[in-house]
């Protein structure tokens, strides 16, 4: 996920630190519940990927601020991680005080990461600030624990899902602390920002989806609350689209994407209750969906993009989105979490291609201030 540091352009370092970030959120979130409620190969397989995360964090860093700064980030991160797990154990024991000391260590955790921020950006971004944001992030992290093993399932999704889009924009602020404020301007332009909108809400799309098809295994009150949320964020695309192509336009596409969310959503039902027919049906509708969308997509960019290629990168997504239904169903972990990591990044690559074609050919109706589906960053974020 990261490029070396002579390759990569401030830009690239700033969409690096989002995805990761913001991936960072969603794992943590999933091994928190997999203590709630315990399978164990499915906490084997989501450790690996976090650990993973947590390695390219750390060269990320490093490519970014310098070797010195990474060895001491690469500890502080992993004792982060440590705490959210030792409070996801104490909500799944119901053991109060072993959840209150995690919470007193999480944020001391969090004015750790303030002091290091600041050292590392020499002064740029105040240590307060910096902590105040990792503060909120571990307030959401537990927030969510505590829904989900109240069977809160609305709250729990709810809040996943806003953990997710502060961490991804947090990536901006800290990509934002490693430059100087010549070049952090240039991070905070509106192609920038229309570029890092699309990016988080395409992600989160994917990995939205990714958490409905195995709350599909969970029970309906618990699948319900998961859709709610990928609802939410077909309204967010939808609103994303309608401040660059208008609000008729805006209303196609909210049709074509509603249709295809609920092609996957029928795949996935199909799974859940072993009915081939039905899964012969849904990938079939899948095709017809992927293809509308395809001649949808281009057509907004005028044609810069060729339909066939768009079409081939939607159906690619949605086969993803298959394997890794079918992957969990079988109970194979390990291919699940890999291929929800590889549908995540492939989403990310369309979010990038799909925004180039955009600035080509509607740029003057680009909003001047960016996309209003987040902002700030781990160093200045609080919550509204």
């Amino acid at each position: 996920m990261t490029l070396a540091a002579a390759q990569a352009s401030p830009s690239q370092v700033r969409a690096q630190f989002e995805q990761l970030l913001g991936l960072h959120a969603l794992l943590a979130v999933r091994q928190m519940r997999n203590l709630v409620t315990p399978v164990p190969e499915l906490q084997r397989a989501t450790e690996a990927s976090l650990q993973a995360n947590t390695d390219a964090l750390s060269r990320l860093v490093a490519s970014a601020y310098g070797g010195a700064p990474a060895d001491r980030f690469t500890p502080l991160w992993q004792r982060h991680l440590a705490d959210l797990l030792s409070y996801a154990k104490g909500v799944a024991g119901k053991d109060a005080s072993a959840t209150q000391t995690a919470r007193t260590l999480l944020v001391a955790d969090a004015d750790a990461y303030g002091s290091w921020l600041a050292e590392a950006s020499k002064g740029r971004v105040r240590a307060d600030d910096a902590a105040a944001g990792v503060r909120m992030h571990v307030e959401e992290l537990m927030e969510q624990a505590d829904a989900y093993a109240a069977r809160d399932y609305q709250r729990a999704y709810r809040v996943e899902r806003e953990a997710y889009e502060h961490m991804f924009t947090a990536g901006g602020g800290l990509a934002k602390a490693g430059v100087t404020p010549e070049v952090a301007v240039g991070l905070d332009a509106p192609p920038e920002r229309l570029r890092s909108a699309f990016a988080m809400l395409l992600g989160e799309h994917l990995e939205l989806i990714v958490g409905a098809q195995r709350a599909a295994f969970a029970g309906a009150q618990e699948f319900q609350a998961a859709a709610a949320q990928v609802n939410a964020n077909t309204s967010a695309l939808t609103k994303a689209m309608a401040g660059i192509v208008g609000p008729a336009k805006a209303a196609e596409f909210q049709r074509a994407w509603a249709n295809h969310v609920e092609g996957l959503m029928a795949y996935t039902a199909a799974v859940a209750a072993n009915d081939q027919a039905a899964k012969t049906v849904a990938k079939q509708n899948l095709e017809g969906f992927a293809e509308r969308l395809g001649l949808y997509l281009s057509d907004v960019v005028r044609n810069v993009l060729a339909a066939d290629p768009v079409t081939e990168a939607i159906t690619a997504h949605d086969q993803h989105l298959i394997d890794h239904v079918d992957a969990y169903a079988a109970k194979d972990y390990t291919r699940a979490q890999q291929l929800e990591l590889e549908g995540y990044q492939q989403m990310l690559g369309v979010a990038n291609t799909l925004v180039a074609a955009i600035q080509r050919t509607v740029q003057p109706r680009l909003p001047v201030g960016g996309s209003k589906t987040g902002g700030g960053g781990t160093a200045v974020c609080r919550r509204p």
